[in-house]
């Protein structure tokens, strides 16, 4: 389990397709700290850590994550987020993130406010299966690449987030440009809510 809180950026530095599946070798200054086997979320992703060398290491993605997320999309010099997995003893200050993205969404606006940001998401809706929809609601929680933000404009479709300049400079929020498309993992407490309300009426 992660908690939207950022720990650093990883540089991908090489991918290698193996069938279907693609392997990201990345190199970042927590990597000396990694361990084979270890759960590590890359843009909200979670993905097994399956070597380390130094300040490098490298991940695998199967066909169903790179079809989900925006993993098959990332190149060679890009940036990702990375957090790994909460410790039992440590402090929540984000919210439940499982690492399951569920879909992903495309950055509509991007506008300076002189001291924040403000980012504008749309994402699909299913109209022939709202109940396969995905929701927010105004103030509740979103992951996007991986980052804990808060909601607000919440709509059907689409809902704006306030960057603020630390999350802005630390993560790939800055990388961003209207067009790009980043991972969405939904608030899993809505997500339970939602099912159970679909079952019963």
């Amino acid at each position: 389990m992660f908690t939207g809180i950022i720990e650093a950026t990883g540089e991908v530095t090489d991918i290698t397709a193996e069938g279907t599946n693609l392997t990201f070798h990345l190199q970042s200054r927590i990597a000396p700290e990694l361990k084979v086997d270890q759960s590590l979320s890359h843009n909200g992703v979670c993905l097994t850590v399956t070597s380390v060398s130094g300040d490098a290491y490298t991940v695998t993605a199967v066909e169903e994550t790179l079809k989900k997320t925006n993993l098959g999309q990332v190149k060679t010099g890009d940036r990702v987020n990375l957090e790994r997995c909460m410790p039992a003893n440590g402090r929540f200050d984000g919210h439940i993130v499982q690492g399951h993205v569920d879909q992903t969404g495309i950055v509509t606006g991007i506008a300076d406010q002189n001291g924040s940001w403000l980012f504008d998401f749309q994402y699909r809706n299913f109209s022939n299966d709202p109940k396969e929809n995905n929701i927010t609601v105004e103030k509740g929680s979103i992951c996007i690449n991986g980052v804990s933000l808060t909601v607000f404009n919440s709509a059907p479709d689409s809902f704006r987030v306030a960057i603020i300049p630390y999350t802005y400079e630390h993560t790939t929020f800055r990388d961003l440009k209207v067009g790009d498309v980043v991972n969405l993992e939904f608030d899993v407490v809505g997500k339970y809510i939602k099912k159970m309300l679909g079952l019963y009426q």
